[in-house]
């Protein structure tokens, strides 16, 4: 009696997930173009601005341990900046990868239809790199993040007539991690010949203030969304008396679509709703 007792709990444990049905992958691929002003005083006392612009991927899905309440999301973008001083005479250019991967929990707002609100904690790897031809000796200033932050979602979905339309907002900001940061006129050179002390250092707000805003809306002509928008990251540094700024701002466009893996062995699929984590 003792082991079916044990196993009735454990059956019972397990009704929640299996009674469920898909989890549909919602995948995203944009492009973005804008406007960004860079400041770095490792290369140059004056602020540049240029134009931005960028490759977007994002996915998310909801985990199989609790699909209705658990939700994870993966971001990787890629960007390239192309600024000039205030007399138009040198360009600074950047280039930069940014990738994070976020858990959130989610809920439904029952007093408002079609709302929904996430928030959890994320992962983010940010590295890159800025370019500078007129310093001859010394014209590049590398960056390198790892953190650990807090991100946050609200999604409204809605019709626009008998389109269906899902509106996002998502900020994100990094809390706590490590960071790179040559000494004030240490050149690369140098570190390349053993002068590698002092270049790691403590990323929290007070010396790197990072926060990223996402405001999209999916417009869903079928199976596949036209996604429209706004990116936007900001970032203030002052690390090793090195100040540095760095804004963008931009518009995103592109496509967005959810997928079902299917079973190859060509089990019959839960009659259960799908559960997405996005729409």
């Amino acid at each position: 009696m003792e082991t079916i007792r044990r196993l009735s709990v454990i059956i019972a444990m397990l009704l929640p997930i299996v009674a469920y049905g898909g989890r549909p992958v919602t995948s995203a691929f944009s492009i973005e173009a804008g406007a960004s002003r860079i400041s770095d005083t490792y290369l140059s006392p004056l602020p540049y601005h240029g134009w931005h612009t960028g490759l977007d991927y994002e996915r998310f899905q909801a985990m199989r341990h609790n699909p209705e309440r658990c939700i994870m999301r993966l971001n990787i973008n890629a960007t390239l900046d192309r600024t000039l001083n205030p007399a138009g005479n040198a360009a600074m250019w950047q280039a930069g990868v940014d990738a994070s991967w976020a858990m959130m929990w989610r809920w439904t707002l029952r007093w408002t239809p079609g709302l929904r609100v996430a928030a959890g904690g994320m992962a983010d790897l940010d590295a890159g790199a800025l370019y500078l031809s007129r310093n001859g000796n010394n014209p590049v200033s590398a960056r390198a993040a790892v953190t650990l932050g807090l991100t946050a979602m609200a999604t409204w979905s809605t019709r626009i007539g008998r389109l269906p339309v899902t509106v996002r907002y998502q900020p994100s900001m990094p809390i706590i991690g490590a960071c790179f940061s040559p000494a004030y006129g240490e050149l690369y050179y140098e570190m390349a010949l053993g002068n590698r002390s002092g270049l790691v250092h403590v990323a929290w707000p007070g010396n790197r203030f990072v926060i990223k805003n996402l405001l999209t809306a999916d417009l869903r002509f079928g199976a596949t969304a036209l996604r429209i928008g706004y990116s936007g990251k900001f970032i203030s540094g002052k690390i090793n008396d090195i100040v540095t700024r760095y804004a963008s701002h931009s518009v995103t466009v592109g496509v967005s679509g959810e997928w079902i893996s299917l079973d190859p062995r060509g089990r019959n699929r839960s009659s259960t709703p799908d559960i997405s984590a996005y729409y």
